[in-house]
């Protein structure tokens, strides 16, 4: 949680910080603001915190004029000497309204109160909601499960499980299959990853997507570099990606 006070007694504002690490040593003040100008100048220049600790007479005026200012978009809870205005600041956001002086008791229930009516709701990012749907994802998806390709005359099936890899060259795609035969096909590299099922076959780097069942050597070429033997034997060194190197190492140890 991350609170902000806005109080001209510096007096009151190290009381109510003693309170807040008492009551939870994670909360973090980010600012105490002595008057309405400064607070109107650090809210339209902040996002707004979880909470604002608020007394009502500032050097400057009635806090009240910070609202008349600017849109107040989070919880507040006042502490002031008067309580005269206790109507007012409950239309304003408040959580609690709190008579000086205040003791630890009072501001641990007010701070217990915001806690069970205005618990952020978690956010989630890119990378959470990804994780989540990708079981659901894969399960629904369905991969590519033959190949039509050319062989002189003919046209073939060739299917998934008996593709070894496939390589580019000379921005052409082929197919090689397990007794080492290699057919020309239309899908790019990118789009082959995309068709093809990621638990069974790995884009080593931009030239080779490989099957599991084709790797038959693994060399540590260097603290961030594989190098890989393959299955038929492709002719040519194949470099796991330093980009790639780490996704390379979870896929084969699931």
């Amino acid at each position: 949680m991350n609170v902000v006070i806005v109080e001209d007694e510096r007096l009151a504002v190290d009381r109510v910080k003693g309170f807040l690490e008492k009551y939870d040593a994670q909360i973090e003040v980010l600012a105490d603001i002595p008057s309405v100008k400064k607070a109107v100048e650090w809210f339209s220049s902040h996002p707004f915190p979880d909470l604002i600790l608020l007394d009502i007479h500032l050097e400057d005026g009635q806090s009240f004029g910070i609202f008349d200012q600017i849109s107040v978009d989070c919880p507040v809870i006042f502490i002031t000497a008067f309580d005269e205005y206790l109507i007012k600041a409950f239309k304003l956001n408040s959580v609690d309204y709190l008579l000086k002086p205040v003791n630890f008791q009072e501001l641990s229930q007010a701070l217990d109160k915001f806690k069970k009516y205005h618990a952020p709701k978690k956010s989630f990012s890119l990378a959470d909601i990804q994780q989540i749907l990708h079981p659901l994802i894969e399960s629904k998806q369905s991969y590519k499960e033959r190949f039509l390709v050319s062989s002189g005359s003919k046209i073939l099936t060739v299917p998934v499980e008996e593709v070894a890899y496939f390589y580019s060259e000379e921005k052409i795609s082929f197919l090689v299959n397990r007794q080492g035969q290699r057919f020309p096909l239309d899908l790019s590299l990118d789009r082959l990853q995309e068709v093809l099922d990621p638990s069974k076959f790995f884009r080593i780097n931009r030239k080779f997507i490989a099957s599991l069942e084709s790797i038959s050597q693994i060399h540590k070429y260097s603290p961030t570099r594989l190098k890989l033997g393959l299955l038929p034997d492709p002719k040519q060194e194949v470099f796991v990606s330093i980009e790639r190197y780490s996704q390379f190492k979870d896929w084969l140890d699931r």
